[in-house]
């Protein structure tokens, strides 16, 4: 089994920033995409960020050019680098780890922006 972690949410003003991070533990994949996805209230959980094992990196159209996703294979963890927050952008933060056929979550972090 995969456990995922999530830390660094917060509140923030608009137009702050703020870095999430997420570190596996477990039975770690050899090859995973890592990402992340949102929730607010009231809506879909949606795709935020996602990284492959070689970086190759994909965002949804709402985060791009705001929103960089890394990770560090050698500890297993991956990061949102989140500038220009906007109000909208207020949700929990979920990490996720996919592996050849198994997708794990992470608990999420909270993620708030003030206006």
């Amino acid at each position: 089994q995969v456990q995922l972690v999530e830390s660094g949410g917060g509140l923030v003003q608009a137009g702050g920033s703020l870095r999430l991070s997420c570190a596996a533990s477990g039975s770690i994949p050899s090859f995973s995409t890592m990402g992340w996805y949102r929730q607010a209230p009231g809506k879909q959980r949606e795709l935020v960020a996602t990284i492959a094992t070689r970086y190759t990196t994909t965002y949804a159209d709402s985060v791009k050019g705001r929103f960089t996703i890394s990770r560090e294979n050698a500890k297993n963890t991956v990061y949102l680098q989140m500038n220009s927050l906007k109000p909208e952008d207020t949700a929990v933060y979920y990490c996720s780890l996919r592996g050849s056929v198994t997708l794990y979550w992470g608990q999420g972090t909270q993620v708030t922006v003030s206006s």
